[in-house]
């Protein structure tokens, strides 16, 4: 996964998913939970790739940004909530499925 469209996509596969566009800067662009509002997946362009920043476990954190060195610390978001996914190609699809889909998960049990 390297394009915004394969991880907008794979996103609206959720329940209750839409995309938004919630800034002036249209590079960047949202998957959102329906019930209540909150971001699931924060999609833009930076130095020359895509990233995608997901919501994380604290227990599980650790653990992704020390199995790719291209996921890091959230950009712009709390780096004890938040990783930054830099799809760089590095790291196999599947892994990014299950960040994002973790992401969903701790979004859509929020109240």
């Amino acid at each position: 996964m390297t394009e915004r469209k394969e991880i907008l996509d794979f996103g609206m596969t959720f329940p209750d998913a839409y995309i938004d566009t919630p800034f002036s800067d249209k590079n960047w662009v949202l998957l959102r939970y329906r019930k209540n509002r909150r971001a699931f997946a924060w999609t833009y362009e930076r130095n020359g790739h895509l990233w995608v920043n997901v919501k994380t476990d604290p227990k599980w954190r650790d653990f992704w940004r020390s199995a790719y060195s291209s996921v890091i610390p959230g950009y712009h978001q709390n780096k004890e909530h938040w990783n930054s996914i830099i799809l760089d190609g590095s790291i196999p699809d599947q892994a990014i499925r299950q960040m994002i889909a973790e992401s969903y998960d701790l979004i859509a049990s929020r109240k």
